[in-house]
């Protein structure tokens, strides 16, 4: 067992430390029966363990713990965003170097999404950035079929509710207009599963096209498709220092 495991731990976080998973992906993992300590399989997320317990997922031994990183990675379509896919369609963990460590990503874009994904080997930092409470603020273009204009868009900015699921405000400004199309600027600070899609389709638009181009602070830049970066560790620092310093108390 990593000397960093503390006596009495959480295995949720012992989890999330080594960098297997956040402490929510933690629960999923204990439910399928995927975790064992000690030879015995876990049924519950509370469960402590000790410095000396052998703790396996999947049967092997966890990672010993590892300085957090982020890398900045240009999803193109196609690609889903989970490690295993049912259906057996390619993934976004499938396209980055075998080099890197295991990551986790930071929220998710669907498979016909593109643009700026987050991506990190720490468990407890990807939690943390897709919080709304973070306050980060997720940007997009995307461009829609069908007419509209701002007086269409404005109603996005106090929030949706569509079939009972209520989606928080959406800054949204036309770009450009076409025939039969347009771009649009859109904001948002939460991020539910397909939202855009959802909200500009309640108003009548069709999205053909969504690409993040930010997140919080890390922008996608010039990354061509397909690439990746990895975001230095002193703008890490600058951008989450807090969260980081917490980690390591």
């Amino acid at each position: 067992m990593p000397e960093w495991v503390e006596d009495g731990q959480r295995i949720a976080k012992v989890l999330a430390r080594a960098g297997v998973c956040s402490r929510r992906d933690a629960e999923r993992l204990i439910a399928d029966g995927r975790v064992i300590v000690d030879g015995h399989k876990l049924d519950t997320p509370a469960f402590k363990v000790g410095p000396n317990a052998d703790i396996r997922v999947d049967g092997k031994p966890i990672p010993g713990f590892q300085p957090s990183r982020l890398w900045r990675f240009h999803k193109t379509t196609g690609l889903v965003t989970t490690h295993k896919d049912p259906e057996g369609r390619p993934t976004v963990f499938d396209a980055v170097p075998r080099s890197l460590p295991r990551m986790i990503s930071v929220g998710r874009l669907d498979i016909d999404s593109e643009g700026l994904l987050l991506l990190t080997n720490d468990g407890d930092l990807a939690r943390h950035l897709e919080l709304p409470s973070t306050g980060w603020t997720r940007r997009y273009r995307v461009r829609v079929f069908g007419k509209v204009a701002d007086e269409d868009l404005e109603p996005l900015a106090r929030g949706t509710e569509i079939d009972g699921v209520r989606y928080g405000p959406i800054q949204a400004k036309i770009e450009r207009t076409g025939n039969t199309n347009a771009w649009l600027s859109v904001s948002l600070k939460e991020g539910k599963n397909r939202e855009v899609r959802r909200v500009m389709e309640h108003i009548g638009l069709k999205v053909s096209r969504l690409i993040r181009v930010s997140y919080g602070p890390f922008q996608l830049g010039k990354l061509s498709p397909g690439e990746i970066d990895e975001v230095p560790r002193s703008v890490l620092a600058e951008q989450v220092g807090d969260v980081l310093k917490k980690k390591r108390a």
